[in-house]
This record gives C-alpha cells, structure tokens and sequence, in this order.
C-alpha cells in the first residue's frame, strides 16, 4: 500500500500541482507571478500581488528542485526569489512589503510579521537546494529585523504587525476573520516554521535560543489543556477567543515535533513527544465520516464552520501521517489514508489543474473562491506531497 501511495503523491505533486503554477501563474508582462486565478481558472493579470503568495511560491518550488533536481522548478523557485527581493524588499526599512500592484509598485508597506516569516522560510529552503548565499543573507537579515521589531522582550512572544516604518499600527490583523490582538497563534507557528528551516542551514547560537523559546511557548502559553492551540491573545498572554482551528491543531502538531527534533535538544523533543498525542485528539474531533477535517469551531457562538478547505485537509493528512510514524498506532494511518481519499475524490480539480479552495458544508464544490491567490498558494498541498515522499 505505502509503495503506491508514494507513488500517487509524487504524480499529484508533479503532474498536478506544479505544472498548474508553471503553466498558470507565472506573469510574462510584469514578472513574478499574477495575483489571482479565479476558482472558475479566469486569469486576473491586473490583480494585486500578495508577499505570502511570491513567499510560498519560492518555498514549493526550492523544496521540489532540491527533492528532483528538474530545471523548470529551479527556473521558477529563482523567479520568486528575485521577484521578491527586487519588488517586496524594502531597500529603506527593511523586511517585505504587504502588497504591491501588478506592475511592482507597492500598494501596502506594512510589516505583517507573517508575512516575513514567510519570506525566511522560502529563503532558506531557495538557500538549502542552491547553496545560493545572497539568500541566505537576507534570510539571516528578516530573522535579525523580527528580533528586533516584534520579539517582546518584557512579556515574551512574538507583535503581529508593524507600520512600514517598524512603529504602532492599529490595525494588526492578518485577515479579515482575525481578532485585532497584538499576539497570535498562528504568527507564532510561522515563525517556528521558518525559524526551523532557517536553522537547517544557519544553526547560530542566537538562532537556537529563538527556536527552543518558540516550542516553549507553544508547550507553555499556546496550548491548552484540551489540547487544541489557543488563537489570539493580548499582550500580557491573556485567551481572548474561544475558537478550535482543527486545521491549525494538526499543522501544529507535526511542525513542533519537526522544530524539536531539528533543534536536537533531548529533553524538550521529549516534551514535545508526550502532548503530541492530546494535539492530535483535540483535532480529530473535527473529522467527518467521510475522512475530512472541517474548519473550526466558535465555542462561544456555537457555530461550526464545516467547510472542507483545502489546506486543512493537506495538513490533516501529514499530521496523522507523523503521528503514526511516531507512536505506531494504526488509527492514524487510517485517518490520513481517510482524508487524502477524501482529498482525491472531492479536492483535486482533475480537469484543470490544482485543489479547489474548498467543499462547501453541504457537499459542493466552492468555485467563489481562489483557484490562486493571496492566500491561495501550492505550500500546504505541494509540502504534504513532498513529506509524505520524503518520509516514507
């Protein structure tokens, strides 16, 4: 079974995934690659042109060159990483721009720590598959800047966002659907993202004191005893929602574990190792009888999103895929089995290349929203191809 499965990812990743990027995405009249494709695969070559897409971009494609050696993924993991050190860098401040216009001008200088997360982790891997050393400067140069502007060294943690000029902004959400708090969740895992990539290849004293403090904070501030992460807090490290991301529950999950065991200290992979297990219950609460992993839910609302998207399904089927080579116990093999069985029959849009952003709760498929876009990129479902290849 395992043999034809890795086979069925590596087809996934290379005949679905990333030739719809090439084939698709790529902008001959601006460079870089076009802000959207619409679910319905309308191009819009005029749309804005988000730093996590140009980031996650770089990301995907330095991970396949270094995993198959293919020139096309080498020629597009180096059109990101000029693109974004041409047009998203800021040669004043310092960092990445929010967003920019399809022509390159910038359209949003904020800092969104986020998003320089982002550009760290595709960085670094650019820098892993290359050894290219103008990389890994400016990689070393974003990890420095977030150390210096969003690092609270009072209270711990990580500030959401900046103005362009590295002061206060009122307005520091991420997204729309995000709660307006100076310290969240899911900021603080793309940190210990990248900061894990970044260490690979940069394994610095300084670095290492930054990532072991990552994996305390999940162990010591983020996690609740339930299991699932909390999301948004306050300065002072206060829960200010009641929510279940179950995606981000199971991404968390298998990311700790990878920071751990990259940072090689013993003691605290063992930490990581005994609450994996109550990670990975509190989001199987979310599965479905069909092998999906719905959305979230609102504890203090009650309401259920139940929409299937399509990162957290990709998630879900690393993080089970982790955990059972972790602890052996076949119920997580069938859960990741389940949901990329899930995936292939209602996901993958066979005609046109890609995943769907999601299926609706009641079992249709969403063409409303991004088939490519600002949040729409090839990292979740290209990086769950490439751990499972990895990893088998």
């Amino acid at each position: 079974m395992e043999e034809i499965a890795k086979q069925e990812f590596v087809d996934e990743l290379c005949l679905n995934i990333l030739p719809f990027w090439i084939n698709n995405v790529v902008d001959t009249d601006n460079g870089g690659f076009i802000g959207r494709v619409s679910g319905n695969g309308d191009k819009h070559a005029d749309a804005p042109k988000g730093a996590i897409l140009n980031a996650r971009i770089l990301w995907t494609f330095s991970a396949a060159y270094r995993l198959f050696n293919k020139p096309e993924y080498l020629e597009t993991a180096t059109r990101a990483k000029e693109y974004l050190l041409t047009y998203f860098w800021d040669n004043e401040q310092g960092g990445i721009f929010w967003q920019l216009a399809a022509d390159g001008i910038p359209l949003d200088k904020k800092k969104q720590i986020y998003a320089q997360g982002f550009a760290i982790y595709g960085l670094s891997e650019y820098a892993r598959a290359t050894g290219d050393s103008d990389a890994l400067e400016k990689a070393v140069e974003l990890y420095q800047l977030i150390e210096k502007y969003s690092f609270d060294q009072t209270l711990n943690g990580y500030q959401e966002a900046f103005t362009g000029e590295w002061g206060e902004i009122a307005d520091m959400r991420l997204s729309d659907r995000d709660a307006n708090e100076k310290k969240t969740m899911n900021t603080h895992l793309h940190i210990l993202e990248p900061y894990t990539n970044l260490y690979r290849i940069w394994p610095t004293a300084e670095l290492k004191s930054s990532l072991r403090n990552l994996i305390e904070l999940f162990l010591d501030k983020i996690l609740s005893p339930s299991g699932h992460l909390q999301l948004f807090f306050d300065e002072q490290w206060h829960n200010k929602q009641n929510i279940f991301s179950y995606g981000h529950d199971i991404e968390a999950s298998w990311l700790l574990y990878e920071a751990a065991v990259v940072l090689g200290e013993t003691d605290l992979t063992d930490r990581v190792i005994a609450v994996i297990p109550s990670i990975v219950k509190a989001a199987s609460e979310g599965l479905q009888p069909d092998g999906s992993l719905i959305y979230e839910k609102n504890l203090a609302t009650g309401h259920v999103d139940a929409d299937r998207h399509w990162w957290v399904q990709a998630e879900a089927v690393v993080g089970f895929w982790y955990a059972y080579r972790l602890y052996g116990r076949e119920e997580y093999l069938e859960k990741a089995k389940n949901c990329w069985n899930y995936i292939k029959s209602n996901l993958i849009d066979r005609d046109n290349g890609e995943w769907y952003w999601s299926v609706k709760a009641d079992g249709s498929v969403n063409t409303s929203d991004d088939k490519a876009g600002f949040w729409k990129c090839p990292y979740h479902n290209g990086r769950m191809c490439m751990e499972l290849i990895e990893h088998f």
